[in-house]
């Protein structure tokens, strides 16, 4: 596999993540037990950053703990960094600046490099080095999501991670970006938590994190009914008690915009129930991390190429659960 093929896995890997933990480790015997907090609130992703002492054995230690884990090395500053973060399993590598020597080391050792940028000219020495993603930093310290958009306009094929003032409050701002790839930060891992040990505690804003990210929400529910007249009537009864205005479409009967009544029967034995997300293809990575499986052909794409409509094989109390893309 050449880098660039690499690069291309380790991006598709990190958008289904979205959240990329960036991690200063001082006990390096904590390793495992972080790595598993992580893991148990849904991201199976981290940044260990060499600003502290032995952030090389706790990429070792996790990584031979969870080998399907995307360990990766920050703020690698010199060749010696890179080649000490790809001996203990690094799969990527992150820097805050741009210093091309070290970049190119890593690429001749056939691991992706991801170094920070902040300009244009900075953008441009990437996209010589054969990169078309980097870490924007410090996001926003630099000017935030809008200095974002801006800067990357010129150039299409630049794809960013940015870290650095990025919280729950301002991730999915910055994920709904279709050129940023996923989002650093240190907010899931506070110092006073991994001081404390509280491994719980990290699991539990790792999982709130991914929560707010994904933004679950039931939009509607479908009744299978047997034909289009059956469809209209129920429609109508809804109308009748409750006000629901009644709108008829190709395949159903709409009352209001929660109540779906198809004109034939559908997926699922009752019907569906449609649940909206920020991200299908980040809820689906999630799902199937939790225990449910995609049904086979229900994925549907826009224009675009961007995933918006999927089943789940499993339902629920005999309805279908379909994911929709958040307009």
């Amino acid at each position: 596999m050449t880098v660039k093929e690499k690069i291309d896995l380790l991006v598709d890997e990190l958008e289904n993540v979205g959240i990329v933990p960036v991690i200063k480790l001082d006990k390096v015997e904590n390793a495992e037990k972080l790595a598993k907090a992580l893991r148990d609130g849904g991201i199976n992703c981290a940044e260990v950053t060499f600003r502290a002492q032995g952030a090389d054995e706790v990429i070792s230690r996790m990584t031979k703990a969870f080998p399907d884990m995307l360990v990766g090395a920050g703020t690698v500053l010199t060749c010696a960094q890179v080649e000490a973060a790809i001996k203990a399993g690094a799969k990527f590598c992150v820097a805050p600046g741009l210093n091309p020597q070290v970049v190119r080391h890593c690429l001749e050792l056939g691991v992706p490099f991801a170094p920070g940028l902040s300009s244009a000219s900075e953008v441009e020495q990437a996209l010589e080095l054969g990169l078309d993603f980097a870490k924007f930093f410090p996001a926003e310290q630099a000017g935030g999501l809008s200095y974002i958009k801006a800067i990357s306009a010129p150039y299409s094929s630049m794809r960013f991670m940015p870290t650095g003032g990025i919280t729950a409050d301002n991730l999915n701002a910055y994920l709904a970006y279709k050129k940023i790839v996923c989002c650093g930060g240190s907010w899931i891992v506070p110092q006073k938590l991994l001081e404390a040990e509280d491994w719980a505690g990290i699991t539990k804003l790792c999982r709130e994190a991914v929560d707010r990210m994904l933004g679950f929400e039931m939009v509607h529910v479908g009744i299978n009914c047997n034909n289009p007249e059956e469809a209209e009537s129920v429609a109508d009864e809804f109308n009748a008690a409750f006000g629901f205005e009644k709108k008829v479409v190709n395949s159903s009967v709409f009352s209001s915009t929660y109540m779906e009544m198809m004109k034939k029967p559908f997926h699922g034995k009752n019907g569906h129930i449609a649940i909206a997300t920020n991200s299908v293809k980040r809820a689906l990575y999630q799902l199937e991390k939790r225990g449910f499986a995609v049904k086979d052909g229900s994925v549907k794409y826009s224009a675009e190429g961007v995933m918006n409509v999927a089943y789940l094989e499993k339902e629920f109390g005999g309805f279908a659960v379909h994911l929709v893309l958040r307009k």
